[in-house]
Parts: structure tokens; sequence; C-alpha cells
């Protein structure tokens, strides 16, 4: 069935909305014009086709009127614009729906424009609103290498260099949100080629031009120039793990939109957070500068932590001089297992998302 185009990338948008991570609409309609700048009509209805299971293009056309050799075209043309996802077995694709974020925005990391920048930046901040966010993040933080308690059994899952050893094919991108700051005559200058791509991700990178294959040994020269830049270790919120993203609170969206909060340390998915030894501290403010969340600040020539704010990346624990900064495992009852695998996550965003929008919707006069 076709519908009239007016309505299309309304019934797109919700379709995305329906995605574990969601879509949410905006007062402003901005989101529907992001997907006008990405999606031709026929695109958009194509896109509503597919689901978070992967699956062949004949199976896919059961569920329309769509001949299945007219669909695979469209399907693979879509997944090489990044506006889907796909799987190789073999010589034969199966296909899967991309959630906004992480997906389809990180897919066009080589061919932003200026106003694509502009409305995916009016939108993420509401996006990232709590009220829209699950309690269970897709990414999780893990200490740099440098910041791992010693003394402490740390679980392999927490270990940034054992998780890179663990991947059979591993691609490098470049970050999308310091991309993104530069193109638009911004930017950090911190190394822009740093995200980390695993599996099947690093095969839609590498076969989409969005990345280059890289060694084990490159992906770690990758984490340790991460560590020298201060930048903030961001795995798939998962034991076995698809990415991992280096991250700065200058052009990371999803770590810009947590500082403004009173208690970021709260809505992070972390096992660690740093202890400070005040009498070995000398007032230099080297952790200060650091921190990505403003945990630490001087206080009459004295750090003082907020450990309200920590998130437990260990960035400040290498700039001590004094080696007055340490991390520590969050006690037992605070401590996160990540589910096994990326599917479960997303099982339980999904959960967690539509029991807060049974709620919002149970409150009259609340549609933002």
């Amino acid at each position: 069935m076709i519908h009239p185009k007016d309505d299309v990338y309304e019934r797109l948008a919700e379709h995305l909305d329906r995605l574990p991570a969601g879509f949410p609409s905006t007062a402003t309609g901005v989101e529907i014009r992001i997907l006008k700048r990405l999606f031709t009509p026929l695109e958009a209805e194509v896109a509503q086709l597919v689901t978070l299971r992967p699956e062949k293009a004949p199976r896919i056309a059961e569920r329309s009127r769509w001949n299945p050799k007219e669909l695979e075209e469209h399907l693979f043309a879509m997944s090489k614009k990044g506006l889907i996802f796909r799987i190789r077995k073999g010589s034969e694709f199966r296909y899967m729906a991309a959630q906004f974020v992480i997906g389809i925005w990180e897919y066009h990391v080589n061919d932003l424009d200026p106003d694509l920048i502009r409305d995916v930046n009016e939108y993420l901040p509401h996006f990232f609103h709590r009220k829209h966010q699950a309690s269970t993040p897709q990414l999780r933080t893990i200490p740099i290498s440098g910041a791992l308690p010693s003394g402490q059994a740390v679980m392999p899952y927490e270990k940034a260099r054992q998780l890179v050893r663990a991947q059979e094919k591993i691609v490098v991108a470049p970050c999308i949100c310091r991309k993104e700051h530069q193109l638009t005559g911004g930017g950090c200058g911190k190394p822009m080629e740093t995200c980390l791509v695993f599996g099947n991700g690093a095969t839609y990178y590498e076969e989409n031009g969005l990345g280059r294959p890289i060694s084990t040994d490159e992906a770690l020269e990758i984490l340790a120039s991460a560590e020298e830049h201060g930048l903030v270790l961001q795995p798939s919120n998962a034991q076995s793990i698809v990415n991992i993203c280096t991250c700065c609170d200058c052009c990371c969206q999803i770590l810009k939109n947590l500082k403004v909060l009173p208690n970021p340390g709260q809505y992070v998915a972390c096992n660690f957070v740093a202890q400070l030894s005040e009498s070995l501290c000398s007032g230099c403010g080297a952790c200060a500068a650091s921190c990505p969340m403003d945990a630490l600040r001087l206080d009459h020539e004295k750090a003082l932590l907020m450990p309200e704010r920590c998130i437990g990346c260990g960035v400040c624990v290498p700039v001590c001089p004094e080696e007055a900064l340490a991390l520590a495992q969050k006690p037992e009852e605070e401590r996160i297992t990540p589910p096994a695998h990326l599917l479960e996550t997303f099982k339980k965003i999904h959960g967690e998302r539509m029991s807060k929008l049974k709620a919002l919707q149970a409150q009259p006069g609340d549609k933002s």
C-alpha cells in the first residue's frame, strides 16, 4: 500500500521511535526536517519494513507488496546510504533497521553538511533529555588503562585493552562529533580517527567506506593516544562489545548533555568512582582542567571532588603529579553487570522506554 507523501515521514518517525533508542517528536518538527534531508519518500516507505531482526529481502517482501528482487535493490542502496543496516553472510545480505542514534547519524560521518548538522544539533538535546531516555544507556564508561585500580579484581569487560585484543575484525572511523564541530568552524583539535568498530559493524563500516581496517596493535595505539589526550572511553553497554567511542566533553553529544545535569554520575553505566587524597594534593589544578564532568574544582588551593558528578572515566588520575587521585570500585550493591550481548541491552532499553512513555502519556498536557 502506498501512502500519501505528506505523512510518510511522520510514520517513519513513529517507526524509529518504536526502536529501543527512540526518536521522540518535538514541538518544532525538527526531527521531520532531519528525515526529509536523509530519506526520499520512497526510502522512508521502505525503511518502515525493516526491524531489528536481520532478514533477507524475500522475507521482508512477504510483509509488503514489493517484488523481492526490486526490494533487494532498494534495501541494498539504502544500506549503502547509511539509512538501514546490512549484514553479509557469504554472498547473501540480511537487512535490519538502524536506530537514529547510535546508527543513522553516525553512518553519515562522511557526508555531513551544515544544514544537517544544524538540525541534528537542535534535535539532540531533546533526544537526550532525561524524560525520553531509558535508565539503561546504550554506552557505558570504562576507565582508561592508566587509571585502573591496582590490587582490585577488575572484570575483563571493564579493561579496554583486553576488549580490543578479543576482536577478530577492527575498523577505525572518524569521530562524528569532532568532525561535525570541525566542519562548522569549531572543534577541539583532538584526534579525529578514533572510533573503533568491531564484528559485523566493522564489515559494514569498511564496505560503506566509513572507516578503514586496522590491526590490533594499531587499535591499542589509538587507545594510548586517547588516554594521552584525555578522552573518555565509551564501549557498547554489553560484555560483548561492537564499538568503543573515545569522547571529549567539548564535542561528544552524550557527554555534553550529561554535563549539564547536576549529578551525571547517576546516569552512566560505570562501576568506578574517583577518590581524592587531600593530604597529597598540591592544588595545581591539573585534575580540574582535565575532568570532563567538572567533578573536580579548586577550593582554597586544594582540589575538591564532587563524587555525584564523577563518571568513573579515570581521565583525572594520570594527570595528577602528586598521585593524589585514584579510581576505586563502587560498593558492590552499586555495581552494574552489563548484559552479555547488545540485543539484551536493547530489550532492556525498550522496556524501560515503553514504561516511561506510558507514564508520560498519563500526564495530561505534557506533549513535549
